[in-house]
């Protein structure tokens, strides 16, 4: 499951990155989207990953 929290996490920080920083300025609403997708991802993975470990 940690490996799942890793890629969300890089997919999005790649995908900020290229939104954010201009690069790709015509992909920025889609990259804001995948953005904040994946973070909620990330989080989720993290609470999961960390409930199953305590029972």
């Amino acid at each position: 499951m940690i490996r799942w929290s890793i890629a969300f996490i890089a997919v999005a920080i790649v995908a900020g990155l290229f939104g954010f920083a201009g690069i790709a300025a015509g992909t920025e609403g889609a990259a804001r989207v995948l953005f904040f997708i994946f973070m909620i991802l990330f989080v989720v993975s993290l609470v999961a990953g960390t409930i199953r470990r305590t029972h």
